[in-house]
């Protein structure tokens, strides 16, 4: 098996499209037609990392924080980026990262974590904007069943838990083919009527091109009749954050004790405690906090993530308690997202959960 069968599996689960514009998601060092000799998983790609992976004979490294951030005009080993860009290719090792893609992504990290807390009736808190469009399309009668499941299998019309969705208006076209025409019905010169129907669905903006390519390929007309339009709906489906409810209220102090066991916490950070029963949480794994908004808004007793900043916790007291668990601690578990993904499809695949604490921050 390949290595770029494994990214695209990963890719399929977390499209890059879905990643921030600061972000740097997806290949970053080596070249994916290569074996898989087995997959090593981690939070951050360290030194010590890819000593694990050498030793087990593994020339993958999965990790969620891409090792490359910036451009490199020369690589000569000054920092530890440097160093595991030489050891990696050096050893002939691929690394792949999915990063706020993953994070965006249904099923995601912020989804790992409620799983964790034990959340249900999950919403995302802040869902993307400007990332769906919608496609009208129109077909003859016979054909119009067989365009629509093109259409379904290229990625349109999935709405919440739907899919296949789409609306269906019976009609009439008309068109005049010209000379040098191939026309799939009527007679070259002669004006056409023929009865179409009017498909509208709706779909992610990233997947434009794949459907459109779909549509043609199906389509029974020379020159098939489609219209994109750009949509303001927020997409449900995909976003930052997730709220979601437990079943049964905690105590603050209940709910605080079992975060910092659940995710091992060295020290756990939080507001004034004001007594309050915590029963619907929000949550948002790594550096969060720009969500605080968006989870006070929606009513939220506690909000949970990985950064908080100083000035971040004043005067919120009595709308929201803010909980602070360290940002590699609120995304540890993202190893187990990628160990799903792959042993689902290859499972008889060498995977093995990295075994290196990574975390920079230490704790007295």
């Amino acid at each position: 098996m390949k290595i770029k069968e494994i990214v695209s599996a990963l890719e399929q689960f977390a499209p890059l499209p879905l990643q921030d514009g600061f972000d740097n998601a997806g290949l970053q060092i080596g070249l994916t037609d290569a074996e898989a000799a087995g997959a090593l998983l981690c939070l951050d790609v360290t030194e010590a990392v890819l000593d694990e992976a050498i030793a087990l004979g593994y020339n993958l490294v999965i990790s969620h924080h891409p090792l490359i951030f910036k451009g490199y005009k020369s690589i000569t080993g000054k920092d530890y980026v440097e160093r595991c860009m030489l050891k990696a290719i050096k050893n002939d090792i691929v690394i792949y990262s999915a990063h706020t893609n993953l994070d965006n992504a249904q099923g995601g990290v912020n989804y790992k974590i409620a799983e964790k807390i034990g959340l249900k009736n999950l919403k995302v808190l802040e869902p993307k904007e400007n990332s769906l469009i919608k496609l009208v399309t129109f077909v003859p009668n016979a054909q119009a069943d067989a365009v629509r499941e093109a259409l379904f299998a290229a990625g349109c019309g999935n709405i919440g838990n739907y899919d296949s969705c789409s609306y269906n208006l019976e009609g009439e076209g008309t068109f005049r083919a010209k000379e040098g025409t191939h026309p799939f019905c009527g007679a070259i010169g002669e004006l056409h009527r023929e009865g179409e129907v009017r498909i509208e669905t709706i779909l992610p903006a990233f997947k434009k091109s794949a459907v459109v390519r779909a549509l043609l390929a199906v389509h029974p007309y020379e020159e098939p009749a489609f219209d994109i339009y750009p949509l303001q709906n927020d997409w449900t489906q995909a976003g930052s954050g997730i709220i979601g409810e437990l079943d049964e209220s905690e105590t603050e102090l209940e709910f605080l004790k079992r975060i910092k066991k659940t995710f091992e916490v060295g020290c756990l950070r939080h507001n004034r405690l004001t007594g309050r029963e915590i029963r619907k949480v929000a949550l948002c794994g790594g550096a969060g906090a720009f969500l605080l908004p968006q989870a006070i808004r929606s009513g939220a007793d506690v909000f949970i993530t990985g950064e908080i900043k100083y000035h971040d916790y004043f005067g919120h007291e009595g709308e929201i308690l803010m909980t602070e668990i360290g940002h590699y601690e609120s995304e540890q578990y993202t190893k187990e997202i990628f160990y799903s993904i792959i042993r689902d499809l290859f499972p008889n695949f060498a995977l093995q959960l990295s075994k290196i604490n990574t975390n920079p921050i230490k704790y007295l």
